[in-house]
């Protein structure tokens, strides 16, 4: 019998939307699929034109349950359109799943207006000296500069890192 290289999306969100304890109507399932299967994060228009059949509401509605559950996280554009990208990003205390905030960052195309998740980044790749001092994470040293430049007292809680250009494909058009 031969494998399917294909990713089953469907059964990853069902998965996915259990163990989170999230009711997993037919409804999020459709809608965490395509955000799983994207390879770029969609807008509600975008998810839209897949699901033609499932309305705008519940649509809205499923993917503020998926961003709540920590199931997929929503990008805001500055083009005033909200983008939606599929990512686990939970935790484990005690018997409860809950959703942890994102932290990496976002590659938005300024010509076809895409936005790509920079996942998996080393941020051992931004310590200042491996050798002389601990290293510390991007979100660390961040903090550090929040402090240097506005003093101390001032903590963040989401830090937005946004790089902008061109994707693959709109630089190969050009």
């Amino acid at each position: 019998m031969k494998k399917s290289s294909a990713p089953d999306y469907p059964a990853l969100a069902e998965s996915q939307l259990r163990v989170t304890s999230v009711r997993a109507t037919d409804a999020r399932i459709k809608v965490l699929a395509a955000l799983l299967g994207a390879p770029y994060a969609l807008s509600h228009q975008d998810v839209q034109d897949q699901l033609v059949e499932m309305d705008r509401v519940t649509l809205y509605r499923a993917l503020d349950c998926l961003t709540d559950a920590g199931l997929a996280h929503k990008i805001a554009g500055d083009d005033r359109v909200f983008r939606y990208n599929a990512g686990a990003e939970n935790h484990e205390h005690g018997m409860h799943s809950t959703a942890q905030q994102h932290q990496h960052g976002h590659f938005k195309c300024t010509r076809c207006a895409k936005v790509f998740c920079i996942d998996n980044v080393d941020e051992q790749l931004f310590a200042a000296d491996n050798k002389k001092s601990p290293t510390a994470t991007l979100r660390q040293q961040l903090q550090n500069v929040l402090q240097a430049t506005l003093g101390k007292g001032f903590q963040s809680h989401e830090i937005e890192l946004t790089i902008k250009g061109w994707c693959a494909d709109c630089a190969h058009q050009a």
